[in-house]
């Protein structure tokens, strides 16, 4: 029993209802009933992490997720955080994230993690770091890929909220586990493989109007190409850097 994380996703749950989205879930049977697993799900709004854990329900377990140290410093969001038992991230400090990820795969649990490490502002699926593939390993479970399509449009980077009532349309796709072998960067490479051909699965049956800023550049859309996303996020992490050594 987790009675806080329950009654969490049961305000989740009316969120959505009242946003009007509207959920495809597939896959849902790919979770694991018992045992730790590192859950990988690609990043493309900050909401999507929120939908990532539906599939979870089916068999009635909790996702904990790994997030920024930020949040948890937050006094509204921190204590909510903690209780739900998710997992801090501190850049300057992560092999305490990590070995706390690791031990909570021992103890068996599902572990959320981004490989991405960050929004995908081209919404394709970009280079992963090789962490969840890490955990996998020294841990010795299972990675289950998930993909989410459609959360970008109810908030991404550099674009508007639309937390209204946008009976927004969202699909959520949940992928065999994939073992953990082989090395970190060979799993890694299958995992991002995987999630690649799963996201192009889903946007098959999405329909994408041309121009719209949340559709890929390949696919018709404004949004910047992979390549150009990876320069912006370049270039944003040298000013950020720039103003760390300034301060």
């Amino acid at each position: 029993m987790d009675p806080v994380y329950r009654f969490v996703i049961g305000v989740a749950r009316t969120v959505f209802f009242a946003q009007g989205l509207k959920f495809t879930v597939s896959g849902a049977e790919n979770v694991p009933r018992t045992g730790g697993a590192v859950v990988a799900i690609n990043h493309t709004g900050y909401m999507d992490f929120t939908y990532a854990g539906l599939p979870a329900r089916t068999p009635k377990r909790y996702i904990r997720f790994m997030a920024k140290k930020e949040v948890f410093d937050n006094k509204i969001s921190g204590p909510i955080m903690r209780a739900l038992r998710h997992i801090p991230v501190d850049r300057t400090a992560g092999a305490d994230s990590y070995r706390a990820a690791v031990q909570a795969l021992r103890d068996g649990e599902l572990v959320g993690v981004y490989p991405e490490a960050t929004i995908s502002r081209s919404f394709e699926i970009k280079q992963f770091k090789s962490g969840a593939a890490r955990m996998a390993v020294e841990a010795d479970v299972p990675i289950v890929p998930v993909v989410v399509w459609g959360a970008q449009r109810v908030w991404t980077k550099g674009h508007p909220k639309r937390l209204g009532r946008t009976n927004t349309p969202i699909s959520i796709a949940v992928g065999e586990p994939i073992a953990p072998e082989g090395t970190a960067p060979e799993l890694t490479e299958r995992l991002r493989s995987t999630m690649t051909r799963m996201l192009e699965d889903l946007q098959k049956g999405y329909d994408h109007p041309a121009g719209e800023y949340w559709v890929p550049a390949k696919l018709g859309g404004s949004a910047p190409t992979l390549e150009e996303a990876d320069a912006m996020d370049t270039e944003e992490a040298q000013a950020r850097a720039a103003r760390k050594r300034d301060t």
